[in-house]
Parts: C-alpha cells; sequence; structure tokens
C-alpha cells in the first residue's frame, strides 16, 4: 500500500510525543508499505527544507528515518478544496493525526488519529460528515477516548497507545546503583497542558526543608525544550540557590542515560485542574513517564488524566493531587530503599505493556483489511 501519514505540527517541527508516536508509526508500516509523511506547504518548503526537518527528527529521535519519504502537500493550506481532494486520491491510505479538524479524502482507507483530549463541538452537519468519512478514528488513551467520544460525538473505535522500545531503557540499568535523583521530562510552555515545572520546584524546595536529613544528596532535575521563554526564566529563577539542574539541550541518547540514572520521577501536568471540565490541560497520556518507568524510576506523579492509565491499578496509590502528598510520599521512598527498589521493579513490569508488539499487532490489524 502507499501510505501517507500527516500531521499539522510536522511544520515548523515540534518535538513532542505526538511527533514521536506519528514516526514510530510510520517505521512500523514501512516494514510492508511504502510510506509518505507530508509537510504542509508554508513559505519556501523546497527539497533543502524538507531535508532539514527530516534530519532534525532523525536527531532527536535518535531513529533511522531513510526509508520514509518526506513530501509537500496542499493540506492544511490555503489551496482550494477541491486541490486538496483530487491530491488526496493518489494514495491507498492516509493517516492522520488530528488537531480537531478533519478534510475530506479520497484515498481508499482513512484513519484518524486523535490525541488530544478537547472538548470541540462537532455536531454541525458538516462536521459531522467530515468525521464519518474516515473509517478508522483511534485515540492515544483511554482517557481522550473518554473524553471525545460525548462531547464531539464520536466513536472511537481503537485506542492505540504510543509504544516505549523499554529495551533501550532498561540495557544496563542497576538499580542498587541507581543515584540520589529525582527528574522530570518535558518541554517548557505555560499554555494548555503545561508541564508545571514551576509547580514541581516549589514542591522539591519544601521537601527539602521538611525532610532536610533524608533529602542530603538528593537534586531535582528537568529536562525539555523551551517553547515559553518567559515561562523558562521564571522556572529558572524560582530554582535559584536550590539544588535543581535545568538543561534545555538535550539530546535523545544523553536524555536515555538521565532516565538510567535517576531514582524518581515526578509529573505535575493538570496541577488543580478539573480533568473532568477542562480535559485539555492535564496529561493525555504521557510517554515520559513510561520512558521513566522503563529505566527503573519510581513513579510518582499526579493522579490525573493518562497518567492514571499509564501507571495502572498496583501503582496508583502513589499518585498525588496536593503538594502535600507529593512531599509526604516522596520522603517515604526517600527514606526506605526496599520500598524505593520494589516501586522501581514494579514499574519497569508496568512499561512492558507499552512496548512494540501491542502497538505493531494493532496497526497491522487495521492496515491489513
Amino acid at each position: 500500500m502507499k501510505i501517507l501519514l500527516f500531521s499539522p505540527y510536522l511544520n515548523p517541527p515540534h518535538f513532542g510525543g505526538g511527533e514521536k508516536y506519528l514516526f514510530d508509526v510510520a517505521l512500523t508500516l514501512v516494514k510492508e508499505h511504502q510510506v509518505y509523511i507530508g509537510l504542509s506547504e508554508s513559505g519556501s518548503l523546497n527539497l533543502e527544507r524538507i531535508q532539514d526537518i527530516k534530519q532534525q527528527y532523525q536527531e532527536f529521535f535518535d531513529c533511522d528515518l531513510s526509508a520514509l519519504k518526506f513530501i509537500s502537500t496542499p493540506l492544511k493550506t490555503k489551496a482550494n478544496f477541491f486541490k486538496k481532494l483530487w491530491w488526496t486520491k493518489k494514495f491507498d491510505a492516509i493517516f492522520y493525526a488530528s488537531d480537531g479538524s478533519f478534510f475530506f479524502s479520497l484515498a481508499k482507507l482513512n484513519v484518524a488519529h486523535i490525541q488530544f483530549s478537547l472538548k470541540i463541538d462537532q455536531r454541525g452537519w458538516l462536521k459531522q460528515k467530515k468525521l464519518k468519512s474516515w473509517d478508522y478514528k483511534i485515540s492515544n488513551s483511554n482517557f481522550t477516548k473518554k473524553i471525545v467520544e460525548p462531547s464531539w460525538p464520536v466513536r472511537i473505535d481503537l485506542v492505540h497507545q504510543p509504544m516505549i522500545r523499554t529495551e533501550k531503557f532498561c540495557i544496563g540499568v542497576d538499580l542498587q546503583k541507581k543515584e540520589k535523583i529525582i527528574l522530570n521530562v518535558g518541554r517548557f510552555f505555560s499554555h494548555l497542558h503545561s508541564k508545571r515545572q514551576d509547580i514541581l520546584v516549589d514542591i522539591f524546595k519544601r521537601l527539602k526543608k521538611k525532610y532536610k536529613k533524608e533529602t542530603a544528596g538528593w537534586k531535582l532535575v528537568l529536562i525539555g525544550g523551551v517553547e515559553d521563554q518567559e515561562y523558562a526564566n521564571k522556572v529558572k529563577k524560582l530554582a535559584k540557590g536550590q539544588d535543581i539542574e535545568i538543561l534545555h539541550h538535550v539530546g535523545r541518547q544523553e536524555l536515555i542515560n538521565w532516565y538510567k540514572r535517576s531514582s524518581i520521577y515526578w509529573h505535575a501536568t493538570g496541577y488543580r485542574i478539573n480533568d473532568e471540565e477542562e480535559p485539555e490541560k492535564v496529561e493525555h497520556f504521557g510517554i515520559s513517564t513510561v520512558e521513566a518507568m522503563a529505566a527503573g524510576n519510581a513513579p510518582l506523579v499526579i493522579g490525573k488524566g493518562g497518567q492514571l492509565e499509564v501507571v495502572g491499578e498496583d501503582l496508583k496509590k502513589w499518585t498525588w493531587l496536593v503538594k502535600r502528598d507529593c512531599i509526604k510520599k516522596t520522603a517515604q521512598v526517600i527514606r526506605n530503599q526496599d520500598l524505593r527498589l520494589d516501586l522501581q521493579k514494579a514499574a519497569q513490569k508496568r512499561a512492558e505493556k507499552f512496548g512494540a508488539k501491542i502497538f505493531e499487532a494493532k496497526l497491522k490489524a487495521i492496515f491489513s483489511q
């Protein structure tokens, strides 16, 4: 099959979980099909620019994208309706990572991936017509499915959670030799599902103050690119003078090494947010949490949105909603090495649920129709 994968966020480049997911889909499908990555024509999108985008993604995600063909597309541009519609006919299938909007396609098989838990009114006649024209609607988590189905409304045919190649994160990890590091990974921005590094800095300062003796030698490491410089500056100012390290430019292999070194993983997206009323402000899934778990980090993450789905029932009691609970539970894990080890082992076992086998099997079932 000749398959197009398209996301409106691929140009200019974004380097988040959605992009990682899309390339994991592409690299799975390219084993048996011809796979094209569509880049919207905005400004000067010549061959040199296309190759530059491809190279950036290869380097950031540390993967080989040479088998994929990157091409320009009129989708999501000001091109007229018929030009865009006719362009889609050249493909046997289109896999679309939707931003909440939809378009008509003449491909034989059309698959829409919904990765944002947005309450969007899709009840209009034309919107419903577009939605129903897609053969499969899939979501990145059960949380997204729960929010989207009744509010759009639409039927989600399949939950297809992101894939984590767990073997990359656990090789060479000795849980007994983990360092005194609490880690958080996520881009620095203040809008929508902000990773709330500011909250984590405050929690860490309170933790160190209340449990001075127990936390001696422990530090907080925040890793992530900057999308909002003002917010990043704010976090840096809050962290000044503390045992906190902030890293904005970290390659994929270096990031994996930080996962392997760290003992505890924190996540605060959705802090003080009602995930039923404002689901777009909580984590829809949480790839970084799974990666940290695969590397043997005890996950002490906020108990909202997709994070609950990631940690599962056995680790659910170690989630938190308010600062004092995060502080209390983190202190318990720091003081009790045996407990920490048990949580780290349980986290690694849970992370295996998001491995390649299930991910690839679900994709093959769709594209073997």
